[in-house]
């Protein structure tokens, strides 16, 4: 086994993984800030990495009060 690291075959994707890990984090940080959902590819399933719970409100029409839940 090789412990020599791939060079790119183009100069232009040398800097392709420092580009999208750069990417990757400020919208990670931008999810945050906005208490928004950012979904990743993780394990065969779409996850969500901002880790932002979200509430449903309903309404109980009869009593006219909400019910928040989680």
């Amino acid at each position: 086994m090789s412990t020599k690291s791939m060079l790119p075959m183009n100069a232009e994707f040398a800097a392709i993984d420092t580009a999208l890990k750069r990417a990757a984090k400020a919208a990670h940080l931008l999810a945050r800030k906005t208490k928004t959902p950012c979904y990743i590819w993780k394990g065969g399933e779409i996850v969500d990495i901002a880790g932002w719970q979200k509430t449903s409100v309903q309404v109980d029409r009869t009593a006219g009060k909400k019910k928040i839940q989680q």
